[in-house]
């Protein structure tokens, strides 16, 4: 019993793993569709004309068969009734059994079939005669009454007929009224075998379907190599695409002919040649643009330095000026650091554009790293009424990462957390698995739309740009994160909701392995660790009493 239940399961699974691959390939494959389409459409077609010659040879075959069976008993029944009328048996029985001997031999002589019978319809006719092989079951009462009443007509109906070895085949039985002159009425029953017409009928039948499935089965081939012809190219085409699309702008198409497909082919070359010049002028237009803005940032370097001095110094003796005078020399000095950082940004992209950057790594803790810039945050935090809350339940063991442009990703995200989190506390969070460590920022502020979510790591966007800064910033700063994070082969991931604030997640991975799974930090925040009330206690330096590390971390040491 358990082994029939595992075959039938095992069944059923290869029934529907065989239906998925079908219903796959019905979906991917134009030549597999096209077949399928063009054989269930020809079978169809073949199948209705099979069955529609077969119906009418069939129908054509009885009736010449039918039309030749009444022809021959009406010729029997006319030379039985002449013999019958020309004779003068008187009433004479030893008469009238030698003109039934004498009316057998003509029927017999005359008609094709064997199997007949003369039966008498009255009393007076008093002597009949069957046959070899005709039996009087085969008169139905109806083919009786119908002889009998009727002297001038032919009747006849389909019979059952049985050989020798007790097959049954069909068969026409045919019977006409006789008068014999003082002897009373007779019926004629001559039956026709129609086996033959069966034969021929089966044979016309398996000829047809023969020649239906050979049919469907060349047109199935045709089919394929006139799909092939066609279909070919355009695989060719797609295949080419690809490769076009993903990189290599070499490929062409050949081009045979001049049909359509060779038509379809020098659109397609002349298109790749088109793109493949404007993607080399754009790339050479992008090579211009970043060494322009390399070397203005370069140029602008020197005289920002000379006014950065002066701004520095007018800054330092603004006590001396007058109130407006003040206020004018430190605005120039807000500005001109907000230009030097500008300029430092804008160094970064042009590396980042060129391919130039590179990472100086080392093992670090990025526990340790967020918690330092968490300390060095906290004044810019206190001036903007913002308490800023750690937590670490993992991330403490070192790993390889570049700890400046790590600290220069944490210091935009919690800076952008400070400004825009209207006052609420701000949650950093660091945790780690196996595969990674993550760091979470986290504000209460207005937060963003889903569409302005996905813009916001694009050059110089900003969510409102009604919205006053109040800390600075060039716009570049989550671009640049997004290049830093992207560098260590990690992700920088921001979930938003207008009300609820915004949490962005900067994952790492360890080591030289690929991120793999969740982040150990999820990018929709959970509530109950934005909801902690404390800080939590600094972490234990050597020597000192550390706290717990998470099960991640105890496993990677070990």
């Amino acid at each position: 019993m358990t082994n029939t239940v595992a075959l039938a399961n095992a069944a059923v699974r290869g029934m529907r793993g065989g239906g998925h691959r079908t219903a796959q390939l019905w979906r991917q494959s134009l030549r597999f569709r096209t077949m399928v389409i063009a054989l269930a459409l020809t079978s169809v077609a073949v199948l209705v004309t099979c069955v529609a010659m077969a119906l009418a040879v069939q129908n054509n075959l009885w009736e010449s068969r039918k039309d030749q069976a009444l022809k021959d008993a009406r010729r029997a029944a006319n030379s039985a009734q002449s013999l019958l009328v020309s004779a003068d048996t008187q009433g004479n029985r030893t008469a009238l059994t030698g003109l039934m001997r004498d009316v057998s031999v003509q029927v017999q002589s005359v008609s094709a079939s064997p199997l007949y019978g003369v039966i008498p319809l009255d009393s007076q006719a008093a002597l009949g005669f069957t046959q070899t092989g005709f039996s009087q079951d085969l008169v139905s009462d109806q083919l009786s009454q119908r002889v009998s009443k009727d002297a001038t007509k032919q009747w006849w109906q389909p019979v059952a007929l049985q050989d020798a070895d007790g097959s049954v085949h069909a068969g026409i039985l045919v019977g006409q009224q006789l008068s014999v002159p003082g002897a009373g009425t007779y019926a004629l029953y001559i039956a026709y075998d129609l086996a033959d017409t069966e034969q021929t009928l089966v044979l016309v039948q398996s000829s047809l379907w023969i020649a239906g499935i050979v049919l469907v089965a060349l047109i199935g081939v045709i089919a394929w190599f006139s799909l092939r012809t066609v279909v070919q190219p355009i695989t060719e085409a797609a295949e080419s695409s690809a490769r076009f699309a993903g990189g290599d702008f070499d490929v062409r198409l050949p081009v045979r002919g001049q049909d359509e497909l060779a038509t379809l082919g020098r659109s397609f070359n002349a298109m790749a040649d088109s793109i493949e010049a404007q993607i080399k002028e754009l790339g050479e237009l992008s090579l211009v643009q970043q060494r322009f803005v390399s070397d203005v940032s370069h140029e602008l370097r020197t005289p920002l330095t000379t006014i950065r001095l002066a701004a520095e110094m007018l800054n330092d003796r603004r006590e001396e000026f007058d109130p407006t005078t003040a206020r004018t020399a430190e605005l120039l000095q807000t500005q001109v650091h907000r230009f030097d950082t500008l300029l430092a940004d804008l160094l970064e992209i042009s590396r980042y554009d060129a391919g130039s950057v590179q990472l100086e790594t080392e093992a670090v803790s990025l526990a340790h790293l967020a918690e330092d810039l968490v300390d060095e945050m906290r004044p810019l935090a206190e001036t903007h009424d913002t308490e800023l809350r750690f937590v670490a339940p993992g991330g403490h063991t070192p790993v390889d990462l570049d700890p400046r442009r790590v600290r220069r990703i944490l210091r935009n995200l919690v800076g952008n957390a400070i400004e825009h989190g209207e006052g609420y506390p701000v949650v950093i969070t660091v945790d780690s698995n196996q595969n990674a460590v993550a760091v979470g920022v986290r504000d209460r502020g207005m937060g963003m739309t889903a569409q302005d979510a996905e813009r916001v790591f694009d050059r110089f966007w900003r969510a409102d740009p009604s919205r006053k800064r109040t800390i600075g910033g060039t716009g570049l700063g989550l671009s640049i994160a997004l290049g830093d994070a992207r560098l260590h082969r990690g992700t920088l991931t921001v979930w938003s909701q207008p009300g609820e604030g915004t949490n962005f997640v900067l994952t790492l991975p360890r080591g030289t392995r690929p991120l793999d799974g969740a982040s150990p930090v999820p990018s929709e925040p959970v509530e109950a660790i934005a909801e902690i009330g404390v800080t939590t206690a600094p972490i234990a330096q050597p020597g000192d009493h550390a706290e717990p590390e998470s099960s991640a971390d105890r496993q990677e040491e070990s």
